[in-house]
């Protein structure tokens, strides 16, 4: 009885297994590639390569769209600016032939997604020369990718510096940042050495921008470096202007330097004064002189003869109170309506940079806030 029920079981082990092998037939005869393997009652799933293709190229999609936008922003700043852009036909050029790479390549995708199905094996060869052609297209698109501008900001690392930083890389430029400290938004950072003179600090930011630079100019210098100290004639006066001296005067004459050497023509060169140096800083001295010499700087670099590029704007704002976390912290209870916005200020300078509303080179331009409304005020 024991052999005979053996003997049962092994011969409807043996009907199994012929299910099995008709199944797996059916299986090969059903598909085009195998896709499913039956067997023993388990069903395993394997890669679905046309299916995995396909997603492929629509994430590759997503991230052409971003380059496109990005690359229709750029078209779009060049045009505003026109012609006296630096490389204004350059730009167009380049960027328009990144376009319509990208439009093709978009095409192909479409009609590779559409007509073929790589699990045919007859169609294997014309997807694949179709692929290399969509796969070179957004290769050259980036690499015609350009920057819309350059830019030199003197004091990136501080709260107003920070701000012009993200502004303009938000638009895709080019940023150099000259401080104590890294910003680590800015494409190239240019570490100034604390200890340093004035003329060694002038030559290690001179140097080390002619080897960022490579040759090519930028579109403004902006310097925002500075910073406050209170003191009189009886408390700490030497001490309290010396320092003042270093953080305001050194760094503007410092980015006029640089402004000679690699501002492009019609360029911008802006430096920060202060609305209240116009008039005597009783409670303040240090700071008063300091920059009441960068209005006298401002006011010589707009003259004639003064050493900048062609068609150059030297000015400088006057702020009276930028709104700041730091001033926040010290000043709670102060009427932040009367505070000047630092995004007002980055986007000041880029309208300059623009060519829109320019006030004469060597104005001295203060910024006046009331209700939270600026106002330009041209000395």
């Amino acid at each position: 009885m024991e052999e005979g029920s053996k003997e049962k079981f092994e011969i409807k082990n043996g009907s199994d297994q012929e299910e099995s092998e008709d199944t797996k037939e059916e299986v090969y005869k059903g598909q085009d590639a195998v896709t499913d393997i039956v067997c023993d009652e388990i069903q395993l799933k394997v890669l679905d390569a046309n299916r995995y293709a396909t997603k492929k190229t629509v994430a590759q999609g997503m991230l052409d769209i971003a380059l496109l936008t990005s690359n229709a922003s750029q078209l779009k700043y060049v045009l505003q600016v026109g012609p006296k852009h630096e490389f204004y036909t350059l730009l167009v050029v380049l960027i328009s032939i990144s376009i319509v790479l990208q439009v093709a390549s978009a095409v192909v995708a479409v009609i590779l997604s559409a007509i073929f199905n790589i699990n045919h094996q007859p169609d294997h060869r014309k997807a694949e020369l179709l692929n290399n052609l969509v796969a070179t297209a957004p290769r050259e698109s980036k690499d015609v990718k350009m920057a819309s501008g350059r830019i030199v900001v003197y004091g990136g690392r501080g709260a107003l510096g920070a701000a012009c930083v993200n502004h303009f890389k938000s638009a895709n430029w080019w940023v150099a940042n000259i401080d104590l400290s890294v910003n680590e938004s800015a494409d190239v950072n240019i570490t100034v050495p604390k200890d340093a003179s004035w003329v060694q600090q002038e030559e290690h930011v001179v140097n080390e921008l002619a080897n960022a630079l490579q040759g090519q100019k930028v579109n403004a210098v902006i310097c925002v470096a500075g910073g406050w100290a209170g003191g009189n004639a009886a408390k700490d006066l030497s001490k309290q202007a010396d320092l003042m001296w270093r953080q305001s005067v050194w760094s503007s004459t410092i980015a006029a330097t640089v402004a000679s050497k690699y501002l492009s023509s019609g360029g911008l060169l802006a430096l920060t004064g202060a609305k209240a140096a116009l008039e005597g800083t009783a409670g303040m001295i240090g700071y008063g002189m300091a920059k009441a010499a960068v209005h006298q700087l401002t006011k010589s670099l707009g003259a004639k003869d003064s050493g900048l590029p062609e068609n150059s704007l030297a000015v400088a704002i006057l702020p009276v109170t930028l709104d700041t976390e730091m001033n926040r912290k010290w000043m709670p209870k102060a009427d932040f309506g009367s505070w000047t916005p630092l995004n007002f200020v980055a986007q000041l300078f880029d309208k300059w940079i623009k060519g829109e509303e320019r006030p004469a080179s060597g104005s001295l331009v203060a910024l006046v806030t009331k209700d939270n409304v600026t106002e330009l005020i041209v000395q």
